[in-house]
């Protein structure tokens, strides 16, 4: 199938879509790395090292990501989808966008609050952005451990509702953000 057929779906643009796979898997690797942190405390400062910068860079692509969506406009939303679908993709991936820009943004100023840098490598640091206080830092570990559940919950209910379209509906969905073309049927 070529990108002219009125049946492939318009697509978001090649820089759109690497920033959203690079994400992805940096997203994924926090998820796991978060949760080996605490499950692990013997392995906490070891991947609290990779935690940090994977965070920053996070941080970084996500402000490049949404710049990039404020030039670019989306492709439009597959023709199945009903007009209160579109109002809810919209929405969680406008969440989304919030909580990957906040969760690395409160964990930065958590280990400001801490009295910590955030070394990114060797003796590149961060400036804190906050002042040492305790009971800042415990609020801001709160408040990131609460983030990154509901970061957790709308990756999963984001990854979810693709895996919807692309397996029940074949509606062609993925095709806008995938490198590759599905094999629906030609409707």
């Amino acid at each position: 199938m070529n990108n002219n057929s009125p049946h492939s779906p318009a697509r978001y643009t090649v820089f759109s879509r690497v920033l959203h796979w690079v994400m992805a898997v940096m997203v994924i690797a926090m998820l796991f790395i978060g949760v080996a942190m605490v499950a692990s405390p013997s392995a906490y400062h070891a991947l609290l090292f990779l935690h940090r910068p994977l965070g920053i860079a996070i941080l970084a692509l996500v402000v490049v990501r949404f710049v990039n969506r404020l030039l670019r406009r989306p492709p439009a939303h597959s023709a199945t989808m009903s007009p209160a679908e579109r109002v809810v993709a919209t929405g969680s991936e406008y969440l989304l966008y919030a909580l990957l820009f906040a969760q690395p943004l409160i964990g930065w100023a958590m280990t400001s609050a801490a009295g910590t840098p955030v070394v990114l490598y060797g003796p590149l640091h961060l400036p804190a952005i906050l002042p040492p206080s305790a009971s800042l830092y415990s609020t801001l570990r709160e408040a990131h451990t609460v983030l990154a559940y509901l970061l957790f919950f709308a990756f999963t209910a984001h990854m979810c509702a693709v895996l919807f379209h692309a397996l029940v509906l074949r509606d062609g969905l993925l095709d806008r953000m995938a490198f590759w073309h599905s094999t629906r049927p030609k409707r």
